[in-house]
């Protein structure tokens, strides 16, 4: 478990986790030597001089006295350490998803992932602030107070001690039968999360289907394996929280008995007896409390291993000694990329000047948005080479790429922050006049005027409270505060109403302006903006040329122009 901490959090914590745990291990022996002075105190006292016990009675008190030292410096460290680790396990996990590849968030691991950074880091950190300390107790003070019993009498000694082999053996079987079930249930657990999110988000469609109080089948079923999930780990667990307390209470037995025997037979006084059986006793409490600590320690080992899986994950590399592009033209030679068992992009070669706009059209699914995202080093190609300049992108740092590029996509995600913050994001040093200027050129500060709180109005999460056209016109300003040579456009107009189009395509005029763009569109009027036009279809270029060249030409190109130009003739 330790080994697997360190593993995840880095070498530079290893100095703090050991020294706490030293210090959790010595509390332990302490409590476990302080009990060893109850033998001689319940000597003295059933003996024919009571009075003697005083000297052993305040031996006691000083023993518990350095425990409660140790025991509040051991909680402390425990709490700090914790605290800094916590911490630093955020701050790694940020590092390294910021350095992961954008196509490695799917769907089903933003759920997963949003989980695990949650409470599945406070869980695997709590175990060195909550866990770790009864967890040693458990595990050093009884093997402690077995020592002293072995000193006393090596025949009680030996009995008891032949329990701790059995003890783990049940806790180590326990945690082998628990560990499948475990994983199930916290799969389980996942999926109906997830499926209470859908409910959630299908409800327009059930109160538009009528179904408002029927049950949602997926929902119903998704909660009863997670149900049943949870009752076979709880039945795992069972045989494992009975077989140690049936051991605990056998080994307090046969003391006892192996004590009466002994009483009997004139080799071991009654008060030496009386002593052992307090210090078996005070053996069972926490020996009883393993079962529960080890659940526990599982369960934050588990989320572990989610945490490991996750940091062990390859980021995109960086290259030993980045090289800067002098230019910003763009280019794919010979690219082909696979998405699982999928070739999106087939060997496609592609140059687009500086200063050029290139449109990208063609059926759905047919590559477009890879293309852009390939630009953006979102993922690495499997064959050929994506230039910037002249200098592969694999060659050039993130930030500096990320510098040179602007996005502006479809589907427009803001902080839950204000509107002045979210246009900041573009150039966090910009002064009030830039950012009054970019608000302007996007036509957002039309937006801003008419809202109560004007640049402190909220936007919500992920810019609920504004309309897709306003988010929109956030996006463009932010663009264009960040001012980049490049600018990467994806269908940016493809469902706002023709108030917010028309506002949004002048914003995008202003932000295309003297940039090399690369722009993936449907609408015709964005196309015809463009100096050249490529037709993609299975990863290929089918056509290339200018808007009029490609419609003269009566291809792939102009069929798709008399479909999308069909509805506004009739109109």
């Amino acid at each position: 478990m330790i080994r697997m901490l360190l593993r995840v959090l880095g070498n530079e914590y290893a100095g703090p986790v050991r020294r706490t745990v030293a210090l959790m291990t010595v509390t332990a022996i302490v409590e476990g030597l302080s009990y060893a002075l109850l033998v001689p105190v319940l000597r003295a006292l059933f003996g024919s001089r009571p009075a003697d016990a005083w000297p052993w009675l305040a031996a006691f008190a000083a023993a518990v006295a350095v425990f409660g030292v140790l025991r509040y410096r051991s909680d402390v460290s425990g709490f700090r350490v914790g605290t800094t680790l916590l911490r630093g396990m955020y701050r790694r996990l940020g590092d390294h998803l910021a350095r992961l590849p954008i196509g490695w968030y799917d769907s089903g691991r933003v759920g997963q992932v949003s989980v695990t950074a949650s409470s599945g880091v406070l869980e695997a950190m709590g175990v060195i602030a909550h866990l770790l300390s009864p967890f040693i107790s458990a595990c050093v003070t009884p093997l402690t107070i077995v020592g002293v019993m072995v000193a006393f009498n090596w025949q009680l000694g030996l009995a008891a001690l032949a329990a701790a082999p059995i003890v783990a053996a049940v806790q180590v079987w326990t945690g082998r039968s628990v560990a499948a079930t475990d994983a199930q249930r916290h799969e389980r657990g996942h999926q109906a999360t997830g499926r209470v999110i859908e409910y959630l988000q299908a409800q327009p469609v059930l109160r538009a289907g009528g179904r408002t109080t029927e049950r949602f089948g997926l929902l119903d079923d998704s909660l009863r394996e997670l149900q049943r999930a949870s009752r076979r780990t709880t039945l795992s667990a069972l045989p494992g929280v009975v077989g140690s307390t049936l051991v605990v209470q056998a080994m307090f037995t046969a003391i006892l008995v192996l004590g009466a025997y002994l009483a009997l037979g004139g080799n071991i006084g009654v008060a030496e007896v009386l002593a052992i059986l307090v210090l078996a006793a005070r053996c069972a409490d926490p020996l009883l409390a393993l079962t529960d600590i080890g659940g526990k320690i599982r369960g934050a080992r588990g989320e572990l291993s989610r945490l490991d899986a996750v940091l062990r994950t390859e980021p995109l590399p960086e290259p030993s000694r980045p090289r800067r592009p002098r230019s910003h033209d763009l280019a794919l030679e010979a690219v082909s990329f696979r998405h699982g068992d999928r070739t999106v992009i087939d060997d496609l070669s592609l140059s687009i000047p500086e200063g050029q706009r290139l449109a990208v059209v063609g059926p759905s699914g047919a590559g477009k948005s890879t293309l852009l995202q390939l630009l953006a080093r979102f993922y690495d190609v499997d064959a050929g080479t994506v230039s910037v300049g002249g200098v592969d992108v694999r060659a050039m740092s993130s930030e500096e790429l990320m510098a040179r590029i602007a996005f502006v996509f479809q589907d427009v995600y803001l902080f839950d922050g204000t509107i002045e913050e979210n246009v900041r994001l573009g150039r966090p040093d910009a002064d009030h006049a830039e950012v009054r200027a970019a608000a302007a050129a996007a036509r957002l500060d039309e937006v801003i005027e008419r809202l109560p709180g004007g640049w402190d109005t909220n936007v919500g999460e992920g810019g609920a409270l504004l309309s897709g056209g306003e988010r929109q016109r956030v996006s463009i300003a932010r663009a264009l505060l960040k001012d980049a040579p490049i600018v990467l456009l994806d269908e940016v107009t493809s469902a706002l109403d023709p108030v917010n189009e028309q506002a949004v395509h002048a914003g995008i005029e202003r932000l295309m302006a003297g940039r090399t763009v690369v722009m993936v569109a449907h609408r015709m009027r964005t196309v015809q903006r463009a100096d050249r036009v490529v037709f993609v279809d299975g990863g290929r270029i089918v056509e290339q040329g200018g808007h009029e060249e490609l419609l003269r030409h009566g291809g792939r190109y102009a069929a798709f122009w008399d479909i999308a130009a069909a509805p506004v003739a009739s109109a």
